[in-house]
């Protein structure tokens, strides 16, 4: 008898899977687009966006110990609102993470360029998206040894990268007048695009913050979500917003801002400009790990969200099985499918491929989040009103502060129309509505409780409301 996924994730592979997931070409590459679009400002951006990230990581953790499920945010939407918000948080993650995917492996083709310029990108995308579905298809214990050490990669050449830049500007080229915290106010002040610019470049810092969520996701196979959850969840946001803010006011001082962009990575420039012996060619390999390290997170959290949509009766059943070894081998293989899309993307919008598929790839995520809020405003009166648990973790300035992250997003949102990002409301807003149309033509009569819903014991277990 089949017995659901496996608790076999362990608090250190939680951090790092989150980890892993969110340190990708958001940082990478993305940065640069965050710098040229708020200059030095950036820094204030990424503070923001940690901030905002913190909140969401706060009420999901309370949410998640409370419903440890792969189902996730998507289940507690659907439990605690309607089972009509969790049919589009679930669907709306969905697409999210296989966008993030395509992403990750556009960007994989061109650092490949790095080594062999005359292999079409094409080979690379096909070659690595194969290794990566077969680690996702064996076992997730599998895929978070792989993962972690994935993770472990990219953060030590982060410490690294953070060490020899504070060598640089301490040590005799600090003093220079092209290296140093001159290159923070100089080329039009601190603020060159005023709170405007740092604003528009919060939207950006969040692609780097995507996928710290994931912890929510693989809860549903956490050894001891009560520990593990509330562990991971806080060293994942303090790691990623101390070396975000960290990182990034190194490489400000040692790289004039205005050089920024996505034509290569700002990691690269720096070491180009240090001209170190192949330090270009480490760091690119370097870039490499981190894109298939977040490919690999998001096709896992892709993966979990169309198997949960299975389980809840809003996906085709054959995505709700698993194999012997508790993988759900069918959603994998259709969230997969966003790899071939990416390829597409890229090959038709080759030079904006990049900002075109995070506009479209955030507004799932951005949505998503928004629910969380949202989630949590109905979640705790209702969990204290049923006389729930005492968890062993709680959002603090409920329901300040939870409304105050809801108002941020959706700020954020709107804002996009008035710039470049406005694709994220033109592909967000007809996707919620064919969301909607295929709902209630097809889904609604099928509304069941979501205990109902669970196909297997773990399943019922992970949807009741404890009262231990």
């Amino acid at each position: 008898m089949e017995k659901g996924l496996k608790r076999e994730l362990k608090t250190r592979q939680l951090t790092m899977i989150a980890m892993g997931c969110a340190i990708g070409t958001g940082l990478f590459l993305g940065s640069g687009l965050a710098i040229s679009t708020a200059g030095p400002g950036v820094l204030l951006s990424y503070a923001l966006g940690a901030f905002i990230i913190l909140l969401l990581m706060g009420c999901l953790a309370e949410m998640t110990v409370a419903h440890p499920s792969s189902g996730s945010f998507g289940l507690i939407a659907e439990k605690y609102i309607h089972p009509f918000a969790g049919y589009l948080v679930r669907y709306s993650y969905w697409i999210a993470n296989v966008l993030a995917v395509g992403v990750e492996v556009s960007a994989i083709a061109v650092y490949m360029k790095y080594w062999f310029p005359h292999v079409p990108g094409m080979v690379w995308i096909l070659l690595f998206g194969v290794v990566l579905i077969y680690v996702n298809a064996t076992s997730v214990n599998t895929f978070a040894t792989f993962e972690y050490w994935f993770s472990m990669i990219k953060i030590s050449a982060i410490i690294g990268f953070i060490l020899l830049g504070a060598y640089i500007l301490l040590g005799p080229s600090g003093g220079s007048s092209t290296i140093g915290p001159q290159n923070l106010v100089d080329s039009g002040g601190f603020l060159p695009f005023g709170l405007k610019g740092v604003w528009i470049a919060v939207f950006i810092s969040l692609f780097s913050f995507l996928g710290t969520e994931m912890i929510a996701v693989t809860a549903g196979e956490a050894e001891d979500p009560d520990v593990a959850v509330p562990k991971a969840l806080k060293a994942t946001v303090f790691r990623l917003s101390t070396f975000y803010v960290i990182t990034l006011a190194i490489m400000l001082m040692i790289v004039p801002w205005k050089s920024a962009g996505i034509d290569k990575s700002p990691f690269v420039k720096v070491m180009e400009i240090l001209n170190i012996p192949g330090a270009s060619g480490i760091m690119n390999f370097i870039i490499l790990t981190a894109a298939l390290s977040a490919m690999n997170s998001q096709l896992y959290a892709s993966t979990r969200m169309v198997f949960s949509l299975s389980r809840a009766k809003s996906a085709p059943a054959v995505f709700g099985k698993l194999s012997k070894k508790g993988v759900p081998l069918y959603a994998l293989a259709i969230s997969a499918m966003g790899i071939i899309m990416a390829a597409v993307v890229s090959g038709l919008f080759p030079g904006t491929s990049y900002a075109f598929m995070m506009g479209i790839s955030m507004f799932g995520a951005i949505f998503t989040w928004f629910m969380v809020f949202v989630s949590h405003l109905f979640f705790r009166k209702k969990w204290e009103r049923a006389g729930g648990r005492q968890l062993p973790v709680k959002m603090i300035g409920f329901p300040y502060l939870t409304a105050l992250g809801a108002i941020l997003l959706v700020s954020l949102m709107i804002t996009t129309w008035f710039t470049s990002f406005k694709i994220l409301l033109q592909f967000g807003i007809p996707w919620l509505a064919f969301l909607t149309v295929i709902y209630f033509l097809f889904h609604r009569k099928k509304e069941n409780t979501p205990l109902q819903q669970g196909n297997t014991k773990d399943d019922e277990e992970d949807l009741e409301w404890k009262t231990q």
